[in-house]
Formats: structure tokens, sequence, C-alpha cells
């Protein structure tokens, strides 16, 4: 859970990464065609977000497919997975989402106007 809303509704957060350990587990063949993995440490984080606005529903859309590309057996996202931490937060206002508004959440504020003046509070 990355928070609580001002309705007390989770925000979730997931984090999707290729384990430390998983290269020990693969075959010599499929180990060369992925090249080198970065160590879990170094790797670089990407961040995600969706429904800011409640009312966008097709990034709802667009991040189930994210979701299931990433968690995918493909070999790209096997070679995204061993060299980034993807940090994904699937509903950024679900307050929003589920009081049926279209761009604020519960305080009457658009979120994508409040990066540099939040409040623990309200945003």
């Amino acid at each position: 859970v990355l928070c609580r809303t001002i309705a007390g509704n989770r925000c979730e957060v997931l984090t999707i990464t290729e384990p430390s350990g998983a290269r020990d587990k693969m075959e010599p063949a499929i180990l060369d065609q992925l090249g080198p993995f970065v160590p879990l440490p170094f790797r670089m984080g990407i961040i995600f977000t969706a429904r800011v606005h409640p009312g966008e529903s097709n990034s709802s859309w667009i991040m189930d497919g994210i979701l299931r590309f990433l968690t995918s057996e493909s070999m790209e996202a096997f070679r995204l997975r061993a060299n980034f931490v993807f940090m994904i937060v699937p509903m950024l206002n679900p307050d929003g989402v589920i009081n049926g508004n279209y761009r604020c959440g519960l305080a009457g504020h658009d979120l994508n106007r409040r990066y540099l003046e939040t409040s623990p509070t309200l945003h």
C-alpha cells in the first residue's frame, strides 16, 4: 500500500523486477540471448501511474497492457525486469474513481496540478 486516501481507501503500489537469483535457474542458451543483468541495487527505477484523473478510464486499459507485458514470459519483458525496477500505481486517485469524479479527488483538487504544493492530508 502506497498510502490511504482521504476516504480511507487503499492506494496500491506494485513493484515488478526480476529477482537476483533468477539467472542461476536459466539455461545457458537463454542467458546468451539476454545479455548481462544489472545487479538489483544498481537497477534504475521506472514509475508508471494511471487514473490520476478518474474520468480517464482508458488509462486502466493501458495499465492492464503494461502489467500483462511486464509479468509475461517474453524475452523482452524478462530483459526489462532484469535491468529495471518498475514501481506501478494502477489507480492514483481511487477516491475520485469510486465517487465518479472526472478530474478531482475528494478535496476538489486536480491532483496533476498539486505536485509542487502538496498537502499530507488533502493530496
